[in-house]
């Protein structure tokens, strides 16, 4: 009986629809945070007749046909790259993105990772650093007497010294765009890397056509939007239980084969 394994795949489904839900839920306030959505795609189908078959010796042709799908399978799980909120902290090395771009660091193997987490530090060495520790590229340092640092929203790194009021610039942030940021490779710590799907990573300054702005004593919060995934938690819960009702319904009408005598 086809209708087993169709409802199996159905509750397969949907248990992965569960799980990127419950994640994009326990992501609520993880900083920089894009949620995900399940993508389904209907399995092949068997044709019980196929359509555009002749169905007599006068040129007749089936309209339609029959066919039976065997159902459903997982095409993909989007991350939805849409502006999260800003929220104000007051803290001088915390950044937002207003717009598109990923500020870029340097992981300890050398290559590059992408972040939407603008919740930085001075390492001991006064190096604008991620809460991993990792160099903020292009590795802009901090002079110890800084009495003040400014990062402006074209990015440009601002200090002013003690006995000064004149503020001097020690460096620029960069942005990173990609032609298709869904296909970036999620690393865990708000850290992405480039992929053959996200395409090469176009650098530019902030506050420049196709970047966005920097905030700075801001972060960006997650794009999470609570009700919604509530609702579409009480959807997919309903959806595996119908599949779940028709695996009972299937195995009622195999007792009753296995019953006649």
């Amino acid at each position: 009986m086809r209708a087993l394994d169709i409802a199996g795949s159905g509750m397969q489904a949907q248990q992965t629809n569960v799980e990127v839900i419950s994640n994009n839920i326990a992501n609520e306030t993880t900083t920089g945070y894009k949620r995900s959505r399940a993508e389904f795609q209907d399995l092949i189908y068997q044709n019980l007749r196929r359509a555009g078959s002749a169905s007599s010796d006068t040129g007749s042709i089936v309209p339609s046909g029959a066919q039976v799908g065997l159902g459903v399978k997982t095409a993909a799980i989007y991350r939805i790259c849409e502006q999260g909120n800003l929220e104000q902290t007051g803290n001088s090395l915390d950044l937002a993105i207003q717009g598109q771009g990923y500020f870029q660091v340097t992981l300890p193997s050398g290559q590059t990772a992408y972040t939407r987490d603008g919740t930085f530090a001075l390492s001991p060495g006064g190096t604008i650093v991620t809460a991993d520790g990792y160099t903020v590229q292009p590795g802009v340092t901090i002079p110890t007497n800084a009495q003040s640092v400014t990062i402006n929203q074209a990015g440009q790194v601002q200090i002013t010294l003690a006995g000064s009021t004149t503020p001097s610039t020690v460096g620029q942030l960069q942005l990173a765009t990609f032609p298709n940021e869904a296909g970036l490779d999620a690393q865990g710590s708000n850290l992405f890397v480039q992929t053959a799907a996200s395409g090469n990573a176009v650098q530019g300054n902030p506050d420049t056509p196709g970047f966005g702005t920097i905030q700075q004593g801001f972060i960006e919060t997650s794009n999470v939007n609570v009700v919604t995934e509530i609702t579409d938690l009480i959807t997919a819960q309903r959806a595996y239980e119908m599949n779940s009702r028709v695996i009972t319904t299937s195995d009622q009408m195999l007792s009753t084969l296995t019953n006649l005598h």
